[in-house]
């Protein structure tokens, strides 16, 4: 027994060194190359033989089967590693161009060795292609592509579009892209028998994953017993419904009364490619110059009506929040901040023109100059009339397209609306020189109605404008990370200064703690909701939203723990605080957009909240295993405490692999319904199975007893937290991959 645990640990550090190194070669050689050397190769394949061989005989030697939850579990991914295999070896994946009213019957496939043909049993004719748009824009919904199939005698009608795909006769068929000719290119898959086996283990996971948590004597059941009746009840609610601030008052630019720019705040404007309330473009168009939604204490619709109407004054305002060194010095300033005359030279010239263009494309450089470029560009944006697109004119099929100022209008347009265009701006101009603000006010709410009037309704409903506008005033900054911290890191000394002295944080002191988590729940909870009632779409798909439902986890997680052990305050109040810095590093209050077609699956929305809430637990055990060294160190005989901790651990570190593993079988399905491959190899997808690996081991104590020691298990917890870091921010920063997104 103890030769074949060394084997099976060879076996699973092999394994997960072989995935990681894996990472590593595509990141510098790509991923055709990566999957042709490492992935595709035959001693890779060999490696998963030896590991699914080394897991039959830990079947059998541990009389696994007598539990009949384990014993399916580990056939599940016994029958998954043989769907791959089927996959690999039966399965046909390419490309196929399809032009309006030509028959085509063959693709071409993927090889490593070259392209070439397969041949369809039948024939796909596309009827016609169309891009479907949001209402009132011109930002792409879906992509569908309407298609007749003839098998034979007998002819189908069939639609293709993002998240919905074509299935006949074995043969799946995705959107894939198209041209500006109205041709469409799909994606074909052939795979008869892999991804019926494959999905067959995933079923079979699930149910196992489900029958561990209700087996009679197993782990989880008698942790569970060992803890108290209140926490035990909440965890299982919770997996089932799963500083400073300061304003100069001297010398401040002219902009327009909080009153004024706020009602012109409440126009619509189409941005990025929706329509939207104004005050989002002002808000982003301020964070884009300073960094920061609030400058010298005006609104973000103050300093863009600043910009706007009092270009003068502004122009010598230090507001370009300026990054790097090497830009600061290009433009001859020694602050972070620069002014808009410190862009051009004695002579007019624009000094970062001929540094952008000497730089190559790879150079690290070329990017803080392009941040630098931007924020120049969106002044000129502003003052040349491109970039306020207010006016809506639907044409003769009545579709809306908006026009700013400045644009050439379409020749039908009518004379009022042509004067209204060309006039407006130019009217709120007059009555800003004359300081008669209340007519400027009236000019704002009928420029308002005229844009709902003549977009023909196609603007967003009164509860998206609302949660949007509401939204937008929710801006934080990094104080409310750094609060968390704080607090966090006063609740963790007091906790350990308690502990040693037998008793527990002063109840006013954790209720007051609570009382904060609280609050910051119901926040993080209420930006949520905003995010998704403006976007009409839940908001998982980008990093912010990702930390936003990491944070709220946390802050649940700490809520139902509370009770049960008292580091959980402390622990979670850290949590919420780093996670929120990370978030507001990556973009305080980003502003809501479209989604791409394929990011609107629901699959999307599951996946996402799985894998953060398995998250938010693996987080809670690595703080676990810091606090047991902290108090291994300054209590040494308190061993019994040290196993509390564990038993606390194992609890969340149950369902933390479940949801884990669930997550990464929700993904590949969501992957395989959008894209036709259920599984890509992309570095993201590699390092969740890293983690799914790492953290699966300490819960096969009979086969690694070391785990049975808490020092062990705890010390292990907070190294194996790396895992983690690497799955979500080292693949985002540094590997890359389709999955990158911050």
């Amino acid at each position: 027994m103890k030769k074949l645990r060394h084997i099976l640990t060879i076996l699973m550090v092999s394994l997960i060194a072989v995935l990681a190194a894996g990472t590593v070669v595509e990141k510098f050689h790509g991923s055709d190359y990566a999957l042709a050397h490492v992935y595709g190769s035959w001693w890779f394949a060999v490696l998963l033989a030896l590991a699914a061989a080394g897991m039959v005989v830990m079947l059998l030697t541990g009389k696994s089967w007598r539990r009949p939850a384990v014993c399916t579990l580990h056939l599940a991914v016994l029958l998954i590693l043989l769907g791959a295999l089927l996959t690999k070896l039966t399965s046909q994946h390419g490309e196929m161009t399809l032009h309006p009213g030509v028959a085509a019957d063959c693709f071409t496939l993927e090889q490593k060795d070259g392209s070439g043909e397969a041949q369809l049993p039948f024939t796909l004719t596309l009827d016609r292609f169309e891009v479907e748009t949001y209402p009132g824009t011109r930002s792409p919904m879906d992509f569908v592509s309407y298609l007749i199939i003839t098998d034979g005698k007998f002819l189908y009608d069939a639609r293709i579009s993002m998240n919905h795909i074509l299935k006949y006769r074995h043969y799946r068929f995705y959107q894939s892209d198209y041209d500006e000719e109205g041709n469409s290119v799909l994606a074909v898959a052939h795979d008869p028998w892999g991804t019926g086996v494959t999905y067959a283990g995933y079923i079979l996971l699930f149910i196992a994953l489900v029958w561990l948590f209700f087996e009679r004597d197993g782990q989880f059941r008698r942790l569970l017993r060992k803890a108290s009746a209140p926490a035990t009840a909440l965890l299982a609610l919770f997996l089932t419904f799963g500083i400073t601030l300061s304003a100069e008052a001297a010398n401040k630019p002219r902009t327009l009364p909080r009153e004024s720019a706020d009602k012109m705040g409440q126009m619509y404007v189409m941005y990025k490619g929706r329509v939207c309330p104004l005050q989002t473009l002002a808000k982003d168009f301020t964070t884009k110059l300073c960094g920061n939604a609030r400058y010298r204490g005006f609104t973000p619709e103050q300093v863009f009506s600043g910009w706007l109407f009092y270009a003068y004054d502004w122009q010598n305002e230090p507001v370009f929040k300026i990054k790097g060194s090497t830009v600061r010095e290009t433009l001859g300033i020694d602050s972070k901040y620069a002014q808009l005359a410190d862009f051009s030279d004695a002579y007019g010239q624009y000094k970062l023109d001929e540094v952008m263009q000497s730089l190559p494309m790879g150079d690290p450089q070329r990017k803080k100059y392009r941040a630098a470029d931007e924020k120049y560009q969106l002044i000129q944006m502003l003052n040349n009339g491109k970039l306020l697109k207010m006016f809506p004119h639907a044409d003769s099929t009545d579709k809306i397209a908006w026009y700013s100022q400045n644009d050439e209008l379409p020749l039908n347009i009518s004379d009022d609306e042509y004067l209204f265009i060309r006039k407006q701006l130019s009217l709120c101009q007059e009555y800003v020189v004359k300081g008669d603000f209340d007519a400027l006010n009236e000019v704002f709410e009928k420029t308002r109605i005229y844009q709902e009037k003549y977009s023909l309704g196609n603007v967003p409903s009164k509860a998206q404008y609302r949660a949007e506008r509401l939204y937008n005033r929710l801006t934080t900054g990094k104080w409310l990370a750094m609060v968390n911290i704080t607090l966090g890191l006063l609740c963790f000394a007091a906790a350990l200064y308690y502990i040693g002295k037998g008793k527990k944080l002063p109840t006013t002191v954790r209720r007051t703690a609570m009382v904060w988590l609280a609050l910051l729940g119901v926040f993080l909870a209420l930006l949520f909701v905003l995010r998704w009632i403006a976007g009409g779409h839940v908001p998982m798909a980008g990093g912010f939203d990702a930390m936003n439902l990491l944070a709220l986890s946390i802050v649940i997680i700490t809520l139902i723990m509370t009770g049960k052990y008292e580091l959980a305050l402390p622990a979670g109040l850290l949590m919420t605080g780093f996670v929120l810095l990370v978030q507001m590093m990556g973009g305080a209050n980003p502003p809501v957009t479209h989604l791409m077609p394929v990011l609107t699956s629901p699959l999307l929305s599951l996946h996402v909240t799985v894998i953060m809430i398995a998250y938010a637990l693996l987080f809670f055990i690595m703080l676990n295993g810091i606090s047991a060294v902290v108090v291994r160190i300054t209590q040494p005989e308190n061993t019994g405490y040290l196993e509390r901790l564990q038993n606390i651990s194992l609890l969340m570190l149950y369902p933390a692999v479940a949801l884990l593993a669930a997550g990464i079988f929700i993904g590949a399905v969501w992957a395989n319904i959008s894209w036709g491959r259920y599984w890509s190899w992309d570095p993201k997808e590699v390092w969740a199975l890293i983690t799914l690996l790492v953290y699966a081991m300490p819960l096969h104590s009979t086969v690694w007893q070391s785990f049975r020691k808490p020092m062990f298990f705890h010390i292990y917890g907070i190294v194996a937290f790396l895992s983690v870091l690497i799955t979500y921010f080292g693949v985002n920063l540094i590997l890359g991959g389709m999955h990158s997104y911050m």
